[in-house]
């Protein structure tokens, strides 16, 4: 499945525009206000000097531009978008971006808590074929105080995107396929973590996740979890003025450049071997919210 960036553009426009709406003139005349609107549009732009995926550098651990959209029902009803440029790793089948397509529901079970379920399908416009991929995902976010808390699971069931094709680096580099047409599944575990500081423009943030996987590289010489079973965690704080957020974080995983020497040359920044792409690193991002 290919859909071009333009296309979901065009289909995002007439419904913000039909969100857009506003009270009639004979509202304003009587003093009436406009209820609030069924359909909200929300989108965010950023920039960030590396793109981390659970841990792992999609960007070659090089700066990375990034933008979304949502468009949300008040049934709890939503769809979105959102892309990443990319570099390095594998090279995405060719693809120089990431494209997700979100589709999901969010349900408020009390005051505190929501309950948020749907599906990510991870595109790579202008790729090779099977490197698109789906994943369903569940998420409980609850707060507490100035506390937000959330745990979440993301399951990608068997697809050959996100098979064992290449044992190791080496049989990806030389293309010779150990295990062609090969499917595998995903399992992600995740917990999110932010306290806001009051009186302040900060809050304090923290993640842990863990993925269970395929123990080698997909069709084009990536994977959701290429060294079978690894822990990705981050700390850090953002800073908010108006509608910017700056971000600075300490993201790391438990992937050593040890435990990941089967898997290089592709597994390595430039692909040259060296250089461990889901190492410690210090991330900072700039984010517009409108």
């Amino acid at each position: 499945m290919k859909l071009t960036p333009s296309l979901i553009a065009v289909a995002l426009s007439g419904v913000t525009a039909a969100a857009q709406a506003q009270a009639t003139p004979e509202d304003k005349a009587n003093g009436e206000t406009a209820p609030p609107p069924a359909i909200t549009v929300s989108g965010s732009a950023s920039i960030a000097s590396d793109y981390r995926f659970r841990g792992v550098s999609q960007s070659d651990r090089a700066m990375a531009v990034q933008g979304g959209i949502t468009v949300a029902h008040d049934t709890g009803f939503y769809i979105g978008t959102w892309a990443s440029s990319l570099a390095g790793w594998g090279t995405f089948g060719g693809a120089n971006m990431e494209l997700d397509l979100i589709g999901g529901y969010k349900a408020k079970l009390s005051d505190h808590a929501t309950l948020d379920v749907g599906l990510t399908w991870y595109m790579y416009p202008g790729g090779a074929d099977k490197t698109d991929f789906a994943e369903p995902y569940a998420k409980l976010t609850g707060t507490v105080g100035p506390a937000t808390l959330t745990a979440g699971v993301a399951y990608a069931p068997e697809q050959q995107a996100i098979g064992k094709w290449y044992r190791t680096g080496a049989s990806a580099a030389a293309g010779i396929d150990d295990r062609p047409g090969a499917k595998d599944d995903n399992l992600y575990l995740w917990g999110d973590g932010a306290v806001a500081v009051a009186g302040t423009p900060f809050t304090a943030k923290a993640h842990v996740g863990h993925s269970r996987g395929q123990d080698g590289l997909g069709p084009n010489a990536t994977a959701l979890a290429p060294t079978g079973s690894y822990w990705d965690w981050s700390l850090g704080a953002d800073a908010t003025w108006r509608n910017l957020t700056l971000n600075v974080s300490y993201v790391d995983t438990d992937i050593s450049a040890r435990d990941a020497a089967y898997l290089r040359p592709s597994f390595s920044k430039g692909q040259d071997g060296t250089g461990n792409i889901a190492g410690s690193t210090a991330l900072v991002s700039l984010t517009a919210i409108f």
